[in-house]
């Protein structure tokens, strides 16, 4: 059996196992007014259990359930107005999930503040070719809520996690929120340990807008690093031989980088350098100049690599 035919089957036995309460049962169809009475924590941790039982195989980020979202008809209810909770930190101090009615309003209007006094589980940062190896991950991304320093929000994330993977789903959030003030987007992110690590195996991202499918998504992302070993049970790492460098000038020139919807996540600042979405200095670029889908497009348009 291949590779990608064991994913696909690991996959879908989780599927299939998985039985969660409203806003998390992520593998199942929507609720109808006849569903059967709310499932138990018990099941609920036996689910995130299952999923945490997938094993990284070269793909990063995988889709759930088709990529349909499961959100029953209450939890795409706007009656009560955008809201957003943080469930509280687990007995080992980590974050355990974020959900969230999203709309304009949450939207901040201030730049982002220091996060530097968070130090979630498994944090054991180091710089590899002049690049840390973990973010502190929102799991709602600020951009769309405003939440910053908060413990119930933040896990250790690799910068591959968490741009450009996470990046491009919570930016197609942001688009659609900023076109209109009516636009609503339910929103649920949870992170997935196995058993008792410290370091999250992954996260689980779901989103649905309401009244239409401009976004909709449910999809896994594996917490990796490309030439790392992350030791999940504490956060530690080594670094391999065939370490990825990260640079841009290492990445193919017409390799694509794109959201959902096709736009260029590349970065042209105003100072003529070129920014990709997993670079050193790609979130400190806040007004970027230009978009640009690949490397080569940049260039010609008279941008440079960083140095």
């Amino acid at each position: 059996m291949s590779k990608k035919t064991k994913l696909v089957a690991a996959i879908m036995i989780a599927a299939a196992s998985f039985a969660v309460y409203s806003g998390k049962n992520y593998f199942q169809e929507p609720k109808s007014s006849t569903s059967a009475p709310p499932q138990s924590q018990s099941q609920v941790i036996s689910a995130q259990q299952d999923l945490a039982k997938l094993e990284y195989e070269g793909t990063q980020t995988i889709e759930i359930n088709q990529n349909n979202p499961t959100f029953s008809k209450e939890d795409l209810s706007t009656a009560n107005g955008p809201w957003a909770k943080y469930s509280d930190l687990d007995q080992l101090n980590r974050a355990t999930d974020a959900e969230a009615l999203l709309n304009k309003k949450l939207m901040p209007t201030e730049k982002r503040g220091e996060i530097s006094s968070v130090t979630p589980t498994g944090w054991h940062n180091k710089k590899i070719n002049g690049q840390y190896l973990f973010n502190r991950s929102h799991l709602i991304g600020y951009q769309l809520t405003g939440e910053n320093a908060n413990w119930k929000n933040l896990i250790t994330g690799t910068r591959q996690l968490n741009s450009p993977e996470m990046l491009r789903f919570e930016m197609d959030i942001k688009y659609y929120l900023e076109k209109s003030s009516k636009n609503y987007v339910r929103y649920s992110v949870v992170p997935v340990f196995r058993g008792d690590e410290l370091l999250a195996r992954g996260v689980h991202m779901m989103a649905q807008s309401i009244g239409s499918d401009d976004v909709q998504f449910n999809v896994y992302i594996f917490n990796v690093q490309n030439g790392v070993t992350l030791n999940y049970a504490d956060g530690t790492s080594t670094v391999g031989t065939n370490s990825q460098t990260s640079t841009s000038e290492a990445a193919p020139l017409d390799k694509e980088y794109v959201d959902s919807n096709g736009k260029g996540l590349i970065k042209g600042s105003k100072s003529g350098v070129y920014h990709l979405p997993d670079s050193k200095y790609y979130d400190q670029t806040t007004n970027p100049r230009a978009w640009f889908k690949t490397i080569e497009e940049a260039k010609k348009a008279g941008y440079r690599a960083a140095k």
